[in-house]
């Protein structure tokens, strides 16, 4: 049996707190007994109630039973859970209630009108009690399907963007390709070797909803190689990854759009080209992304967000982030006074 001790010490604590309520109901019934005695006899009986039917559910098979809030071993369903029930009622009131007239009350004998009525508010209190713990298991159990839902919602959500991502820079790429085929064969070679290195590696881990940031650092590193072979000394890149982030988790192709976006159109309209830095830096539980280029720049608002004119790629990020993050992520490009562009992304971590 796979008992989760937390969950039966905070379920008794609540027993207890139930049973405190009942002895104020039995001492007004019966007040020749004081209010502590009448507390005894409420904790002998509820300790064995509650004692027969939190263990005695895990003797039915998990495949007749309610699943917990944490998807475990719950409430029998049908007829056994209406069993267990009756039998943990009985158990309290037979062996609870000699367990207080042994140590509480010796030698007293109850009338059979008490017993009668000592019975039927155990009766009650034990429906009750279980109703509680049913109805709260089962509301619990509804609330973790609704949450297990809405994550592979967004989950399914991120891959749809993703699916949508891959084909738009693989497009991209092969047009690029089909260029320099025609103006530098060995080039366009070279080029179709790195596109099928950086294939392979895409392909094999493109199915992960996340991966280490240091894997995204890898896989833009074979990717603005691949477009170091087009544009030969016109691109030049700097790759900034501070060892205590490799292994933050991200999804996959989070800054590859930003690079394509960076070299489109900052550095491919400036007949020198220009260098590209992608660094990483974390400040207290905030995770900042950039890609910077010295391109030809951009004339936007620097407080304003990124619009649907920014590309393709862009919106997609922002999509992914927000499914991820929620309002806790964002984007934005800012114009450099020295000339080029800065983009930034940033999202909550853990401190």
């Amino acid at each position: 049996m796979n008992i989760r001790w937390i969950d039966a010490a905070r379920h008794y604590l609540q027993v207890l707190a139930f049973c405190c309520a009942i002895a104020v109901l039995t001492t007004l019934i019966w007040p020749a007994k004081s209010y502590f005695t009448q507390l005894g006899y409420s904790v002998s009986v509820g300790t064995v109630t509650w004692g027969v039917i939190e263990f005695g559910r895990y003797f039915f098979d998990e495949r007749h039973c309610h699943g917990d809030s944490s998807g475990g071993h719950g409430w029998p369903k049908g007829w056994r859970g209406l069993l267990l029930t009756g039998l943990g009622i009985g158990c309290g009131f037979v062996v609870g209630d000699r367990i207080g007239d042994l140590f509480l009350t010796p030698g007293f004998v109850n009338t059979p009108r008490d017993n009668r009525l000592s019975l039927a508010i155990t009766i009650l209190a034990g429906i009750i009690g279980s109703f509680y713990f049913h109805a709260r298991g089962k509301a619990a159990t509804m609330a973790a399907k609704i949450s297990a839902a809405e994550r592979d919602a967004s989950e399914a959500k991120l891959k749809l963007l993703e699916t949508q991502l891959e084909p738009h820079m693989l497009f991209n790429t092969l047009a690029n390709l089909r260029a320099l085929i025609t103006l530098d064969p060995p080039r366009a070679v070279a080029m179709l070797d790195r596109l099928n290195s950086y294939l392979r590696v895409t392909l094999a881990g493109s199915r992960a909803l996340s991966h280490p940031l240091s894997a995204e650092f890898a896989r833009l590193s074979d990717y603005l190689a691949l477009m170091q072979v087009r544009m030969g000394d016109r691109l030049r890149y700097t790759l900034d990854l501070p060892d205590d982030l490799r292994d933050l988790p991200v999804p996959p192709l989070l800054l590859q759009p930003l690079v394509e976006n960076s070299i489109r159109h900052g550095l491919e309209p400036k007949l020198e080209g220009g260098e590209i830095t992608v660094r990483a830096r974390r400040t207290g539980g905030r995770m900042t992304l950039e890609v910077c280029d010295t391109g030809v720049g951009i004339d936007i608002d620097t407080d304003a967000p990124p619009s649907s004119n920014d590309g393709f790629g862009l919106m997609q990020v922002k999509e992914r982030l927000a499914t991820v993050h929620g309002d806790g992520a964002g984007l934005r490009l800012t114009p450099l006074r020295d000339g080029g562009t800065c983009a930034s992304i940033w999202f909550p971590v853990p401190s």
